[in-house]
């Protein structure tokens, strides 16, 4: 993209490669400076003001401001996105690899679980997830079911930090190995259990909780505390709780 392409120009060729289908929109500048610190190829970034995102990069993420700075040129974003972010940029990445992802998430010995969601049908709750996984340290998270975890209401809820774990939707025979922990109202309290780094751990959809393949498949099943008459927790809160009580990486650097 160059120095001196037109405002329309630049709409042109962001319509074009969202029509490729292989980009992902990284929506606000959050999602921009966590998808660039986490290794992204971004191939455009536009604002409606670039010399304003140029200095939210100085104020909020001086570790990528020379990316930021190089990398936006001008465009009336209200031409390309449904919802404008309030600091008024956006761009496009590149989607990972699927087959390298696949590869990551069944490396052995891991150090942290994979998160795995069956049939989750909320994308902000799969975004949010997403961002809990990244926090922690997690391996990844694995959808199964129609949802893409790669859709851009996700990528939005997961503020880009899907470039800082794996993310791949796979089938119930694509599971990484290791240890299944199944979160279900019937299973052993989780206080009574250590969680091996090794573990996948499954979590129900939001609706109808674990399918019964899946809950076949579990070598334990785990449950949350709860008060009585509770009926469930917001699923990223559910997540939330076992990483926690995973414990994170030793390494937080």
């Amino acid at each position: 993209m160059s120095e001196q392409q037109s405002p329309e120009e630049i709409v042109r060729e962001w319509q074009g490669a969202v029509g490729g289908g292989d980009l992902v929109v990284l929506d606000g500048f959050h999602a921009l400076k966590h998808a660039l610190r986490f290794g992204a190829d971004v191939r455009m970034v536009v604002a409606d003001a670039p010399d304003d995102v140029r200095g939210l990069a100085r104020e909020l993420a001086p570790d990528v401001e020379g990316e930021v700075a190089r990398l936006v040129r001008p465009a009336q974003l209200k031409e390309l996105l449904g919802r404008v972010h309030p600091t008024g940029v956006a761009a496009l990445a590149v989607r990972p690899d699927r087959a390298q992802g696949i590869a990551r998430l069944g490396r052995m010995p891991r150090k942290a679980p994979v998160v795995v969601l069956d049939n989750p049908r909320n994308l902000g709750n799969v975004g949010a997830v997403v961002r809990l996984a990244a926090g922690f340290g997690a391996t990844g998270v694995v959808t199964r079911g129609d949802l893409d975890p790669w859709h851009p209401n996700v990528v939005r809820a997961g503020a880009g930090l899907h470039y800082a774990t794996t993310v791949e939707r796979l089938e119930l025979d694509e599971l990484p190995p290791g240890p299944l922990y199944a979160l279900d109202p019937e299973g052993e309290d989780i206080r009574a259990l250590t969680l091996p780094d090794d573990a996948l751990l499954v979590f129900g959809s939001e609706r109808h909780g674990i399918s019964p393949e899946l809950r076949a498949r579990a070598d334990h099943l785990v449950s949350l505390p709860m008060r009585p008459q509770v009926s469930s927790y917001n699923l990223a809160t559910s997540v939330a709780m076992a990483l926690f009580h995973w414990g994170g990486p030793n390494e937080m650097g």
